[in-house]
């Protein structure tokens, strides 16, 4: 019965306030007010993101602008979402076994956010949420648009698809508990629902887009280099490629660790985790490293004497639109913290942190919190470069030619 501690499911007090689907829904809508902030901010500086991903432009200036819009949606989606949160309170009053039993609640919502953001209604923003629609059907499968064609969005898109790497991996626990017999989704997550190494496969998928993504790049590349040996070879496309490689030794070490057997591995548990501690520090901070000086233009790494150049503050760049050079300092300082938080919250077999649920859940929000800051800059970036030309360096990338044509 209620409240025996003999046959209550095991929850902990965040779970039995947030069971596992509410949390994947709360970070989802949170993304979408995220992106909503962004455009918003971005069309105070005179920046026009919407042009840059070749968003659908406004028919009309009547129509409202696109911030507004997303703003509407965001609203259209946390509505439902505040309110089957309070019907869920306030049927299951923190009992473990009415929360296990009433999953089909937030699975409901889940579905509804699904519906809300494919059916074709013109005041929730139609134009954008079939932007969105058709850029990730492209991206999902690994492709990438020309850049004439809106290539910064299919990238940025896939980008953001590695933040809610994890959120993703939740939300097929959910679904493969909410499915299965005898199990409930709003139950104890069970991180092995589906196998030991499906919830890893499905962590890997967004970076396995954007290697891909690099790899086709890169190739384009090398037929331009043939063309005209000014185009350069595309080395850079192959070194962006490695960074997202860095990830993928992350999650199979850690997939390793939580079903460690001696008589498979061939190698102990700590030697395991020193291997596994050393792919997490080469991936955060060579995720930091390109963050800074290669989507942010910056000159923090770069020789002295750019560094230090009096045309432009210290470790920045000459040609900015955010308001004080603090703003900068602040975004790297924040990139370098949650890099590290984040390449740690990739590994699924760290159960000790697991069990407290309430952690996982604002690691999450702290990765999209980062990817929110990270949009600002990397698009300003992309501003800077579309309407001031690109550093020498990115030149390489061979396919800036015709940008002055994308806004």
């Amino acid at each position: 019965m209620d409240g025996d501690p003999a046959v209550e499911p095991e929850l902990d007090t965040f779970s039995l306030i947030l069971p596992l689907p509410y949390r994947v829904a709360v970070i989802l809508v949170l993304g979408v007010w995220a992106w909503g902030l962004n455009l918003h901010y971005l069309a105070i500086l005179k920046i026009d993101a919407p042009g840059l991903i070749k968003y659908p432009s406004r028919p009309s200036s009547t129509i409202p602008p696109h911030h507004r819009r997303t703003y509407r949606l965001a609203t259209t989606v946390t509505i439902p979402l505040v309110v089957s949160i309070l019907l869920f309170w306030l049927i299951t009053h923190g009992s473990p076994s009415l929360v296990v039993k009433w999953d089909i609640l937030p699975q409901s919502y889940l579905f509804l956010l699904v519906l809300l953001f494919i059916i074709p209604y013109q005041r929730l923003s139609r134009t954008g949420r079939y932007w969105f629609l058709s850029t990730l059907r492209r991206v999902s499968i690994g492709r990438i648009a020309e850049a004439q064609d809106g290539k910064f969005g299919d990238i940025l898109l896939a980008d953001v698809l590695t933040s809610y790497a994890k959120v993703l991996g939740d939300l097929f626990i959910s679904a493969c508990m909410f499915v299965s017999v005898g199990s409930s989704s709003t139950d104890k997550p069970d991180r092995s629902c589906g196998g030991q190494y499906l919830v890893p496969i499905i962590i890997s998928i967004p970076s396995m887009i954007r290697l891909r993504q690099c790899l086709i790049e890169y190739s384009r590349a090398r037929k331009n280099s043939q063309k005209s040996a000014s185009t350069g070879w595309g080395g850079q496309h192959l070194a962006n490629a490695l960074k997202y490689s860095s990830a993928f030794p992350v999650i199979i070490l850690s997939a390793l660790q939580r079903g460690y057997d001696p008589n498979k591995i061939g190698m102990s548990e700590a030697g395991l985790f020193r291997l596994w501690l050393f792919f997490v520090f080469l991936n955060s901070f060579y995720s930091f490293y390109w963050d800074v000086v290669k989507d942010w233009d910056l000159t923090l790494f770069s020789p002295s004497a750019e560094r230090n150049n009096p045309e432009h503050p210290w470790g920045l760049r000459r040609h900015t639109h955010f308001h004080t050079k603090e703003m900068y300092y602040g975004a790297i300082l924040l990139d370098l913290m949650l890099r590290c938080t984040w390449s740690f919250k990739l590994s699924p077999h760290l159960d000790h942190f697991n069990d407290w649920e309430g952690g996982i859940f604002v690691m999450e929000f702290l990765e999209v919190f980062r990817r929110f800051i990270w949009i600002f800059f990397r698009v300003e970036t992309e501003w800077v470069r579309t309407n001031r030309g690109p550093p020498p360096d990115e030149i390489l990338l061979a396919d800036y030619n015709g940008r002055s044509d994308d806004n």
